[in-house]
């Protein structure tokens, strides 16, 4: 039983607004921003959009695969998907490349979809001249590809993700909370993420709002583990 003064909070997870309205525009992103609408009229079949995790990689992709109609592929997953979606996807989008790459199901998918006058959406972590490709007409494929790269956010983003991200969760929060925590987090879309999270799951717990008090404490219990230095004793 939940003790007094405190509530028991269930996860029962998240959904993000992913629509082109929901996506917050600036400097950082804009490019990416204006290449994903500026389809169908890329200069050829492929766009690479790259940047830190967090930075709206999924969330662009996933607003052109609305408007597309693309099938949706995972990196991890690519030599897997390779011959059904070769066959049958006129759009296609392949997120989270970066890692180790199957070079040739990727290539197949370019090719068919060039075929096809198809397009192609890849979405990873840095540019292709960062991933490790070994074939020839894959790379040279790739380097004709426009890239577009989401970068640091400011603070007036940082601020506008924090709203959206407590709205996200059905959260309302006054102007003074996100002003208090800009100066004071970790500047990635990740970190701001995660301490939302924390941020939603400690005001449930303790059964008040999200407020410059909680926020201040939240902060502080984490420097508190920061400096704790780690007691598993080591072999």
């Amino acid at each position: 039983m939940a003790s007094a003064g405190r509530q028991q909070t269930f996860d029962w997870g998240v959904r993000p607004a992913l629509g082109r309205e929901d996506f917050l525009v600036a400097p950082c992103n804009e490019a990416a921003v204006t290449w994903i609408d500026r389809w169908p009229g890329w200069p050829g079949p492929a766009l690479v959009i790259h940047g830190p995790p967090g930075a709206g990689k999924s969330h662009l992709a996933e607003v052109w695969r609305r408007r597309s109609d693309a099938a949706l592929v995972p990196a991890a997953g690519l030599a897997e998907a390779e011959s059904v979606h070769a066959r049958e996807a006129g759009a296609l989008v392949i997120d989270g490349l970066g890692g180790p790459i199957a070079e040739r199901a990727l290539l197949h998918l370019y090719n068919r979809i060039a075929e096809r006058g198809g397009h192609l959406l890849l979405t990873a972590a840095g540019p292709p001249a960062h991933w490790l490709l070994t074939l020839p007409d894959l790379v040279s494929r790739l380097r004709l590809a426009p890239a577009a790269a989401l970068g640091m956010p400011d603070d007036a983003l940082l601020g506008a993700l924090m709203v959206k991200l407590f709205a996200d969760r059905q959260v309302a929060v006054a102007p003074e909370v996100p002003a208090y925590l800009v100066p004071r987090v970790e500047r990635t879309f990740a970190a701001v993420a995660s301490l939302v999270e924390r941020l939603d799951r400690a005001a449930l717990a303790e059964g008040r709002p999200v407020t410059v008090p909680l926020a201040r404490a939240v902060l502080a219990a984490d420097g508190e583990r920061a400096a704790t230095p780690d007691a598993t004793p080591r072999a």
